[in-house]
């Protein structure tokens, strides 16, 4: 068995315990997946057309890329690669690239408009197509980086779910890869050669906030390789009764019996009993 092949199989076995632990794929499912044309989207579309047919109810998959006009775009590649995979496609095209560089200068980000412009074209398409599901290819590092990002700049403590409805509730937008690592999703792409389509928006900016968070992750690495593995762990283990968030304590107090019940623990008849070696004031004995 290759490298190539354990590491497919890594990925695999990770996407298939996500999609069964947060129940990400139902029966009569019609799933857009949103293709950027980067190593993290084809990865995702490769794992579930393996997925897929192995379910035991039926779910259906329609790949989606947004052509955004970005100069020297070229997406031969991705486009025989679809059509290659024999799964149902769309390529849209729409001019956001324009409409992003005219609104944000280049001192700003331009990943937060441009985000928010794609993913309402897609919610357009999904609901053309009649998809009741968006999936995306955020992966582990890129819920830590989240997580960091908001800790350090909003004050909050979030990072991305593995699946959550948009607010006007028609959709539900799954992470199928959200339990995997950047670097194996980044071995296994250049493994089987994708077609990667760079970005020339988020691509052309230096010093960008997340960038730094994954200098912070990398720095961390080095006196402890297994940090990333670590802090997304945390992320499934959450103590709310050690945080200061009152709404969180009252729900997890109101929370139902069968929720991680608390282990309870029989009290200590006996201590041990510490002389004092010093007594400054008068105390009251205590008969």
């Amino acid at each position: 068995m290759t490298d190539a092949t354990r590491l497919e199989k890594l990925l695999y076995r990770t996407v298939k315990g996500t999609c069964e632990s947060y129940e990400l794929l139902r029966a009569g499912d019609r799933i857009m997946v949103a293709m950027s044309g980067g190593k993290d989207s084809y990865t995702l579309l490769h794992l579930l057309m393996k997925l897929v047919p192995r379910l035991p109810f039926q779910v259906e998959l329609i790949a989606v890329h947004l052509d955004q006009a970005q100069p020297n775009y070229d997406g031969t590649g991705l486009r025989g690669y679809l059509e290659s995979t024999g799964c149902r496609y769309e390529i849209l095209r729409e001019d956001t690239y324009s409409v992003v560089t005219t609104h944000i200068d280049d001192k700003s980000t331009y990943c937060s408009l441009c985000s928010r412009l794609r993913r309402g074209i897609l919610y357009t398409a999904a609901e053309r197509l009649g998809c009741n599901k968006l999936a995306l290819g955020h992966h582990r590092d890129d819920s830590l980086e989240t997580f960091l990002l908001n800790l350090f700049y909003s004050g909050k403590m979030q990072a991305m779910p593995a699946s959550y409805r948009t607010d006007d509730g028609r959709f539900e937008v799954v992470r199928p890869l959200i339990e995997c690592a950047e670097r194996d999703i980044a071995e296994l792409a250049g493994s089987l050669a994708f077609p990667i389509i760079p970005c020339n928006l988020c691509g052309s900016q230096d010093g960008l906030k997340r960038d730094a968070m994954t200098a912070l992750l990398t720095d961390l690495e080095r006196t402890n390789p297994h940090v990333r593995a670590v802090m997304a762990n945390a992320l499934r283990n959450v103590r709310p009764t050690h945080l200061l968030d009152r709404d969180v304590a009252r729900a997890w107090a109101e929370r139902a019996p069968d929720v991680r019940p608390t282990t309870q623990t029989a009290s200590r008849t006996q201590h041990a009993g510490a002389q004092p070696v010093f007594s400054g004031g008068k105390l009251r004995v205590v008969d």
